[in-house]
């Protein structure tokens, strides 16, 4: 019998605070239990294993991470949405750098998977900080690889403590976005080779 209280969701949403706290690569289902005051084998009355309970979080930072970004880039557009989506973005990386890193890490199973959802709704908001700027389909795809790259990439050292120079990490965020939306504003079309 299933402990009072426990369900695939409350063992997720534990398993994540968890991984926030010391890191995706160092989750356990002994850390788990212990942490949620069971015994490691409880755990799997709700998770079918590690693996399961990995892309459980997974699924659960996608949908956070789209809602966060969705959330603060409504009624906003070009450089407002760019700004205000990447600060969301962000934020969740540095609140939630654990369940991020699971939801990089995450693999898709199949066409069923709950993650391609998850993973979709991430980049809807992507392309709805894109909007404004009003990119050709084409032009569109590359942005959206661009701006997935630099934001991972900005965040994830900045949550790893990666930036070590004596000079204010907002400052070069900021600056970083005003090359961005330059660059998207520009659209510069003779740089993208024809095949």
């Amino acid at each position: 019998m299933p402990r009072a209280g426990l369900s695939p969701a409350s063992v997720t949403e534990a398993a994540a605070a968890l991984i926030d706290e010391i890191g995706f690569e160092n989750l356990s289902m002994g850390l788990l239990a212990e942490r949620l005051g069971v015994k490691t084998p409880s755990l799997y009355k709700h998770v079918a294993g590690q693996a399961d309970l990995a892309h459980r979080i997974a699924v659960m930072a996608m949908i956070e991470l789209a809602d966060a970004i969705r959330d603060a880039t409504q009624g906003r557009s070009g450089k407002e949405a760019l700004v205000a989506g990447a600060h969301a973005m962000r934020t969740y990386v540095l609140e939630h750098p654990g369940r991020y890193a699971a939801g990089n890490a995450a693999i898709v199973t199949g066409p069923d998977d709950p993650l391609v959802p998850a993973i979709g709704r991430v980049l809807a908001s992507w392309t709805a900080m894109l909007h404004g700027y009003r990119l050709d389909r084409d032009q569109e795809i590359h942005a959206l690889r661009m701006l997935r790259s630099i934001l991972h990439g900005f965040s994830a050292l900045e949550a790893a403590g990666g930036f070590q120079i004596d000079t204010d990490v907002d400052d070069s965020f900021t600056w970083m976005l005003g090359f961005i939306d330059q660059g998207l504003k520009a659209k510069w079309p003779d740089l993208i080779p024809a095949h």
